[in-house]
């Protein structure tokens, strides 16, 4: 498997535990709106909710070791998200201050004696250990949950192997990680302390290669160290913390949430902006089904803050406009960083994370998100239109004619719903399930690994309604769907 193949299997996988996220954004916004004042003093039903949504936050690291191994097992296996959670387990056991401290020597009835034991081995839980663990579970899982034991042993076979050979494994990967984590801890602090350093202009940096990781699938891992807590940032743990972040010294306000605020205006009025501008440059034979493309996707992002489908709409048709994109969008993120206009989220910048995070004391001056939006919604428009004019850019509406066969097949499958055939069309433009190795999804695409990319047919996806074909060296491949993503990769998985 190449690498790039590889690395889109972890940032699939790294949406297993992000999913989470939500849920603990709904409970923690609503129980701050009940009780805006006393955060849970006030209210035994805020109090219930804001504790809730904490028991999701303070486990995150755990979550990631449970999902990454789910996620990237070859059969979504329950087995391999016990093995995740059996390593992580091991791991953050052996290297705990407390024994790390019988380890060294240090005598733990002192008062002074977690002083004494290394500030790596004080931040063994967290996000990077549980992605580490994940993976190398799920490898585990992969490589033995099939090994059949002799007869006398044949209880232990399989899938209940794996979890008694990922704990073996973890005593060496632990007896390792003594020796190179304190150092791995101070680079990945190092790297946190020099963008925290950079200010604004961090977060505007961050915000520009967020969107340029899109096309490849691992703007999740980016997002791991500026959203969680791998390099010290933890970003949206500490803003969804909201009080309880404040008051323990990890949340400052005007700062805690910088790296998520910029979003909401691209998310919300930029990319919609954009679309209208495709919309109003199209062909006038194409404007009605350019208009009913891009007022689906922008309702999207505008709502929720899901904003592949526009955003694969112009990618690969044009790609000067998605740097023009990736630019404005770290430009987003350095005025909100900037101003101290601050809002976060759970799931993304969409208008229902704003009005549940409105209540949240991190959210400082969040309506000038709106005002800010407004004049990105102009901006986008403007630049967009100006852009695809002037270089006669070929988006949604304004392509080349398509031949007949190609445009008849399309209307058959736009008039088909049916998932089954779809899953039956997008295996058979595969190459047929002998090219396939692998069958994943996450919100908009299906993540495939294949055998020979070169197989696939990437006129025949487009003719079947696919905005794009990604293909990440000989052995994996992106197909971006849209939302029916999930059910058309289960679908291929029972023909598989």
């Amino acid at each position: 498997m190449g690498i790039l193949a590889y690395l889109q299997r972890i940032g699939r996988s790294l949406m297993v535990p992000v999913a989470v996220l939500p849920a603990a954004a709904i409970l923690l916004g609503l129980g701050y709106w009940i009780d805006p004042n006393g955060w849970g003093q006030n209210s035994i039903v805020a109090a219930f909710l804001i504790k809730s949504g904490g028991a999701i936050i303070d486990n995150m690291p755990i979550l990631f070791a449970i999902g990454v191994a789910y996620g990237m097992s070859k059969d979504k296996d329950g087995a391999a998200a016990l093995a995740g959670l059996v390593g992580f387990l091991v791991v953050t056991t052996l290297l705990s201050p407390s024994s790390i401290a019988l380890f060294n020597g240090i005598d733990t009835k002192a008062d002074d004696w977690l002083e004494q034991v290394p500030a790596a081995y004080q931040k063994i839980n967290n996000q990077f250990i549980g992605i580490l663990v994940g993976i190398i579970a799920a490898e585990l899982y992969n490589r033995f949950s099939q090994v059949e034991l002799h007869k006398a042993l044949s209880f232990f076979s399989g899938k209940r192997l794996v979890p008694i050979i990922v704990s073996i494994v973890m005593l060496l990967i632990s007896a390792v990680l003594y020796f190179i984590w304190p150092t791995i801890y101070d680079a990945l602090v190092s790297f946190g302390k020099y963008i925290k350093e950079l200010g604004s202009v961090g977060a505007g940096l961050y915000g520009f290669f967020n969107r340029l990781l899109i096309p490849v699938g691992l703007h999740h891992a980016l997002n791991s160290v500026f959203w969680f807590d791998v390099a010290g940032i933890n970003d949206i743990p500490n803003f969804l913390g909201g009080q309880k972040s404040i008051e323990a010294g990890l949340a400052t306000v005007g700062i805690t949430g910088r790296y998520q605020a910029g979003f909401f205006p691209v998310m919300m009025f930029g990319l919609p902006g954009a679309a209208l501008a495709m919309y109003h440059t199209s062909k006038k034979g194409n404007k009605d089904k350019t208009a009913s493309i891009m007022l689906a996707a922008s309702f999207a992002a505008f709502l929720t803050g899901v904003t592949e489908p526009l955003e694969f709409a112009f990618m690969f048709v044009a790609p000067v406009l998605y740097l023009l994109h990736a630019v404005l969008t770290g430009i987003s993120l350095f005025i909100a960083a900037s101003m101290q206009w601050i809002c976060g989220f759970g799931f993304s910048a969409g208008l229902t994370d704003m009005l549940l995070q409105s209540s949240n004391p991190l959210a400082v001056h969040w309506y000038m998100l709106i005002l800010q939006g407004l004049v990105f919604f102009i901006i986008y428009y403007a630049t967009f239109r100006f852009v695809i004019v002037k270089f006669n850019l070929k988006t949604p509406g304004r392509e080349d004619e398509v031949d007949s066969t190609q445009s008849e097949m399309t209307k058959s499958v736009q008039g088909n719903i049916d998932t089954t055939k779809l899953a039956e069309q997008y295996l058979a433009v595969v190459g047929g399930k002998e090219n396939l190795t692998n069958i994943d999804s996450c919100i908009t695409r299906l993540r495939l690994g294949v055998n020979d990319s070169d197989l696939i047919d990437e006129q025949a996806a487009k003719a079947l309604g696919a905005m794009a074909v990604i293909k990440l060296g000989k052995t994996g491949a992106q197909i971006v769907v849209g939302t029916q993503a999930e059910k058309i990769a289960d679908q291929m998985k029972k023909l598989f």
